[in-house]
């Protein structure tokens, strides 16, 4: 018959009783509490009975009841409580009561109500290996220790077992002096039971260890980060997500208000950013501050001038007065448009006559002073652009030349009508346009100019102004062609006529003249401006922290200062890298993580001297040499349809593999294709432009640029807007779209492929063509210097150059075999990495990377000491532009030719040991 269902109720545990009850009955009273036993005991089940062990007798109406399927809330009762290891009695019910307890708290597998993994976005199909494991760990009692009084223990021999326990109990309460420790008397089935749960016990450790040893997990972590995740799905992912509309709300809002360095609206943006990379998902976001030299333009402060110089010994008053100012474009923004100046310009009030120079070059002073014309004390008025196209060393120049005060302005035939359509419906720059910036010597010292060489923390030491070699001695000011007509007109008759290449664009200017030291009007240059030598500064960092070697990064950046609004220079750089922190964001959130940490930075104060980055660099040298594999900039990122990457040589072979995925929807055709339609066959140099400088030239990190040019854009004018973006320089953000698309795939190549995939063959190959083009150079200058002949020591050390890249190719042969046994191996495992094998990976990515690093000399081009990287760094006299092998060049300039001799011979040794490096000995198991 069925048992009742009466039967089947939870029934609560007997109460716990107090020490006092416990006790009240004396030392040899027990109140003993029997577990619940199953309603099935009250049963006449023969069967069941049997298999318990017990008889029918043993059930008695008093038993508890409980559901065969039920959770029995534990009570204080342990499984041996009440009981001795040596008692013997009753084994069969004891055995029937473990037995039944064993059954009782068991635990149901019920896998049918397990909540499933949903992903928010699919990503291909991926499933995890569902561990149903239904055992439990045995439940191990370890034996007692009894302490047993001798003459009890013979007592105990003789005495009836029914007394066992009495016995036992005195013996425990009264022990004697010479009472011993003994071990318990073991049944049959206990020790049988005991021996197999230490067995299981044993194997069980030594399964774990053998897991552990095996490196299973590590492998195990690797594929559910990064291997669970199908390669091709995620780049597919990353193609279609990138979000062209995101990308404009993004632009628009960065747009709406000014913000120079240092300033509320670059605060204000700083924590703009700072809330996106947290809202995004980004781990470890972080603000760094620092202090450093800001100067920044008054009201009222700025000033140029004609003079009367026929009233009062020439300190009359004026009769011209530059504008100075834009056109107002700050209609509906926040705030009011950033005035005309120059960043880190010289404080000064100073009266000259006015010289023309065409561009401002050393070699344009020179015919000045060729024609004789004095120039001490003079004005000089010269063009953007030309050979010196970087405004400090014009302004720098002049002052060399002896010049008081140096004004700059945008030719039409350089930056205007003469080239096209001109701003807010072309690309280039009005008759208003005025090209702010800063006059820094960014080619010479790089980063705060008071803390040249360490990170400018607010209680660090700092020169003083008139010590630093990266400021310019006499004040400047930038123009719009419309002042620099009424300059230039005051001009005609005086001096000599310029010759044709030193003319201009300027309309209704009919003769071109450079003035002089007599007859020129008298111009007054003022710039009186605020200056702060402890401005604070911000950068934002967030992370995507790599699950197999997160100490080792790769960077992406962007500057968010700007001299306007700056939707192209730098907005267009960070609305993409914003768009990439939201989808790789949304890949963290679906589980993915890559194997190598991803960075996302946001520079502070780069308009100025590339501040942020470089001080960020200089105060994190030492672990940024050691972990810091690859640094991608985004900065003036679209003003056209042109691609354009400037880089390290490594980088080539993978931007080539991805300019084939991505298309370009106007072309119809892969930015690979048009990149060869263009016959643009390698990759451009890396000047002192933008924020890579610190990175590349400093620390040997790897670095790469990537831009989409145009015919031009309004550079650093009010013009600069969301609305030139969104009519004249990428409509459809079609560009934007396609560059984040190709730095996102560049981003997860570099963190995510087992073997980080630089192209060392190509930088071997680049290696040796940059040498044998410098030993003709220097070949070449010698002749010119000597006569025709080279000296023997020269040749010798120009021959050690050769050697040296000679040996770098060698040694790259030799290094990348290592790749194709790491990919047989894994191939021979069936898909899995073999123990030992990806600690030899981590390894071969640490010497690739390190190649870069091992190219530094500590010691620095000389009178540049930070810049530290043999193969490149900017020019002396072109900071914009690249230059191979800088501190052989400097030196060979500068006729020292021992020094430059020695300089040779110590950049072939630095090459030599680099190879070195990379070639020594093998990645051992």
């Amino acid at each position: 018959m069925a048992p009742d269902k009466s039967q089947f109720r939870y029934e609560p545990a007997p109460p716990i009783p107090t020490y006092d009850e416990a006790i009240a009955s004396g030392a040899g009273s027990h109140t003993v509490f029997e577990a619940p036993h199953s309603p099935l005991d009250a049963t006449d089940h023969t069967e069941g009975h049997s298999l318990l062990g017990g008889t029918a007798s043993s059930s008695s109406t008093n038993d508890r009841t409980r559901p065969p399927r039920g959770y029995q809330p534990p009570t204080v009762e342990t499984d041996d409580e009440g009981e001795s290891w040596g008692s013997s009695d009753d084994d069969s019910d004891s055995e029937a009561d473990h037995v039944r307890r064993e059954m009782q708290e068991m635990e149901i597998d019920d896998s049918s109500h397990r909540p499933q993994s949903i992903w928010g976005k699919s990503i291909g199909r991926f499933s995890l290996p569902r561990w149903k494991w239904g055992w439990r760990l045995p439940q191990i009692s370890l034996p007692r220790f009894r302490r047993h009084d001798a003459n009890a223990s013979l007592e105990s021999a003789t005495t009836p077992a029914a007394n066992d326990n009495t016995n036992n109990s005195r013996n425990e309460e009264q022990p004697s002096s010479g009472s011993r420790f003994a071990f318990p008397t073991f049944g049959s089935t206990a020790l049988f039971l005991l021996v197999g749960r230490l067995l299981a016990l044993f194997l069980l450790l030594g399964f774990v260890y053998l897991i552990f040893v095996s490196d299973v997990f590590g492998n195990m972590s690797r594929r559910l980060g990064s291997g669970m995740f199908n390669p091709n799905d995620i780049r597919q992912y990353l193609e279609s997500n990138i979000s062209s509309n995101q990308i404009k709300d993004n632009l628009q809002h960065f747009t709406s208000y000014s913000h120079l360095a240092g300033t509320e609206g670059d605060y204000a943006l700083m924590e703009d950013i700072e809330l996106l990379f947290r809202k995004y998902g980004l781990e470890d976001v972080s603000r760094d501050t620092y202090h450093v030299y800001l100067n920044y333009p008054k009201a009222d402060g700025r000033a140029v001038e004609i003079i009367d110089d026929k009233a009062d010994n020439g300190k009359g008053k004026a009769i011209w007065s530059a504008k100075l100012e834009e056109n107002d474009r700050a209609s509906g923004l926040t705030g009011h448009q950033t005035w005309a100046f120059h960043g880190h310009s010289k404080t000064g009030d100073v009266r000259g006559r006015l010289i023309y120079a065409n561009y401002g070059s050393r070699e344009d002073f020179q015919r000045i002073k060729d024609l004789g014309i004095q120039t001490a004390g003079a004005i000089a008025l010269v063009r953007y652009y030309g050979p010196h196209a970087d405004r400090a060393l014009k302004v720098k120049a002049a002052e060399l030349a002896g010049f008081a005060g140096c004004l700059i302005y945008s030719d039409p035939l350089d930056d205007g009508f003469k080239k096209g359509d001109t701003a807010p419906k072309g690309p280039f720059m009005p008759a208003d346009g005025v090209q702010r910036g800063s006059v820094s010597l960014m080619s010479w010292v790089v980063g705060d100019v008071l803390t040249p060489g360490w990170g400018s923390r607010e209680n660090m030491p700092r020169m003083k102004k008139e010590q630093t070699k990266g400021l310019v001695k006499i004040p400047s000011l930038p123009l719009a062609w419309r002042d620099a007509k009424v300059l230039l007109q005051h001009l005609k008759g005086k001096g000599h006529r310029v010759p044709e290449d030193w003319v201009g664009g300027v309309p209704d200017v009919e003769e071109w003249w450079t003035g002089d030291h007599e007859n020129s009007p008298i111009v007054r240059l003022k710039n009186d401006q605020d200056e702060n030598e402890k401005q604070a500064i911000w950068n934002v960092y967030g992370s995507i922290l790599g699950i197999e070697q997160e100490e080792k990064k790769v960077i992406i950046g962007n500057h968010r200062d700007a001299w306007t609004l700056g939707a192209a220079d730098p907005h267009s750089g960070t609305a993409i890298m914003l768009e990439l922190a939201r989808v790789f964001g949304e890949l963290l959130r679906m589980g993915w993580r890559p194997l190598r940490t991803i960075q996302f930075m946001s520079w502070d104060a780069e308009e100025y001297n590339l501040i942020g980055s470089t001080e960020f660099v200089e105060q994190n040298d030492d672990m940024l040499r050691k972990d810091a594999l690859a640094y991608i900039n985004l900065d003036t990122a679209v003003t056209g349809n042109t691609l354009h990457v400037a880089g390290s040589p490594v980088f080539k072979g993978l931007l080539m593999q991805i300019l084939d995925i991505v298309r370009d929807p106007y072309e119809n055709a892969t930015l690979k294709e048009l990149w060869e339609r263009r016959n643009a066959n390698d990759l451009e140099g890396l000047g002192a432009g933008s924020d890579y400088v610190a990175f590349q030239d400093i620390v040997g990190t790897s670095s790469i640029d990537l831009h989409f040019d145009g015919k031009g854009h309004p550079y650093h004018s009010s013009y600069d807007t969301f609305e030139w973006m969104e009519q004249v320089g990428d409509p459809d953000f079609v560009h934007h779209t396609m560059l984040g698309q190709v730095v996102a795939l560049l981003l997860y190549e570099l963190t995510d492929r087992p073997v980080l995939p630089f192209d060392m063959p190509h930088y071997a190959e680049k290696i040796r063509d940059w040498t044998g083009e410098i030993v003709r150079w220097v070949e070449d200058q010698a002749k010119n210097a000597k006569k025709d002949v080279v000296p023997k020591e020269l040749t010798a050390s120009l021959n050690s150059m050769i050697k040296a890249s000679d040996e770098v190719m060698e040694a790259v042969r030799r290094f990348v075999a290592w790749e194709h046994e790491w990919q047989s191996s894994v191939i021979a495992s069936g898909g899995w990495e073999p123990s030992g094998w990806g600690r030899r990976r981590c390894e071969f990515n640490s010497k690739m990377a390190w190649f870069e690093t091992d190219l530094l000399d500590p010691e620095g081009i000389p009178n540049r000491t930070q810049f530290k990287h043999v193969l490149f760094g900017p020019q002396l006299w072109s900071g914009y532009d690249e230059a191979y092998f800088p501190s052989i060049r400097d030196t060979v300039d500068s006729g020292d030719w021992g020094l430059a001799n020695r300089t040779i011979a110590k950049v072939a040794n630095i090459i030599k040991q680099a190879a070195a490096n990379l070639a020594e000995g093998t990645l051992g198991g």
